[in-house]
């Protein structure tokens, strides 16, 4: 099969897509003929060597994919040859085929194209097992998006609207910010012309939110703190603004806030396993009512995973970036 290889750690350049040994299928394991693969930031790192798989996981980046079973385990008994899927996987989606704990596969939704289906995956269980099954966000409360016009971020408009949440974006343009008031963001920020946590405070009559997804980190940590309500949940997912910073720490005692961090990719097969079915239950019906829509800003046949990366690191997607295998 052909595979997007990391030929040294670098810029995009470095992603040349070569042919390579099919995957080994486990027991337990699906094997899938990839349809499309969708770009996470952390392809980007991993690509720099930044950010290297699990022991043991396959190499090539790519954290989801959709496309079709062409082989079971013997241990396997959901799923059979010619089912269309999408999984959650911890790398190798940038290929012509991957192996996938049979756990991590998802139907596709009702309603979204094969090739859609790989837009949701990652967003789907970071979004879910971060916000709400960690953070409890639920009806009635107000939550903060970072990066509201990310592949993370659509997706979480989206379903926080769905389940009747006041949603708060941040966004770097009006083209961004538009795009995620059609999505059902209450308040878009433009945090290049505007101080968000002055914002966050007018929209709220000065209590704060009562959770916020920060892809951010360093940089706005002392603000997140400061833009929280009692009781607040601050969830980092990521270090884009840097991995340092110097806060008031007592804003935590004071408010009672929770500060925590998650990755999926490193999380075990069981935990992946229980998130996928939660975002089963609670995320595909949302999907399959039209509520939730994939949110694509542009596809890439697999050849050219270097200019995808290169789009991607411009920031000024919209959405989701995907590979066609």
């Amino acid at each position: 099969m052909k595979a997007v290889v990391i030929t040294t750690p670098g810029g995009p350049e470095v992603l040349k897509l070569q042919e390579v040994e099919d995957p080994k299928l486990k027991d337990d394991e699906v094997l899938i003929k990839v349809e499309a693969t969708a770009l996470n930031r952390a392809d980007t790192l991993q690509r720099q060597g930044k950010y290297p798989p699990p022991k043991g996981d396959s190499e090539y980046p790519g954290l989801e994919c959709s496309g079709t079973i062409e082989a079971v385990g013997k241990n396997v008994s959901r799923w059979k040859v010619g089912d269309q899927v999408c999984a959650l996987i911890s790398g190798g989606g940038y290929a012509e085929k991957v192996a996938v704990p049979s756990g991590q596969v998802l139907p596709i939704p009702s309603g979204v194209s094969l090739k859609d289906a790989a837009s949701f995956p990652e967003v789907a269980c970071t979004v879910w097992s971060t916000v709400f099954m960690t953070s409890k966000l639920s009806s009635g409360e107000t939550f903060l998006i970072h990066g509201g016009s990310s592949g993370i971020g659509t997706f979480a408009i989206q379903m926080a609207k769905y389940l009747g949440i006041k949603v708060f974006v941040t966004a770097g343009s009006e083209e961004k910010l538009k795009a995620c008031k059609e999505l059902g963001a209450d308040v878009c920020i433009n945090y290049k012309t505007e101080d968000f946590v002055a914002r966050v405070k007018e929209e709220t009559g000065g209590k704060g939110v009562d959770v916020i997804l920060d892809n951010i980190g360093g940089a706005y940590f002392q603000k997140n703190l400061e833009s929280l309500g009692m009781d607040g949940r601050l969830f980092i997912i990521g270090f884009m603004g840097g991995v340092k910073a110097e806060a008031n720490i007592s804003f935590i005692l004071a408010k009672r806030l929770t500060v925590q961090g998650a990755g999926l990719r490193t999380r075990s097969l069981e935990k992946k396993g229980e998130i996928v079915s939660e975002v089963e239950k609670n995320v595909w019906p949302a999907i399959a009512q039209g509520k939730v829509k994939p949110v694509v800003y542009k596809y890439f046949p697999l050849s050219e995973a270097g200019e995808a990366h290169k789009l991607m690191e411009t920031s000024t997607h919209i959405g989701k970036i995907l590979l066609l295998a």
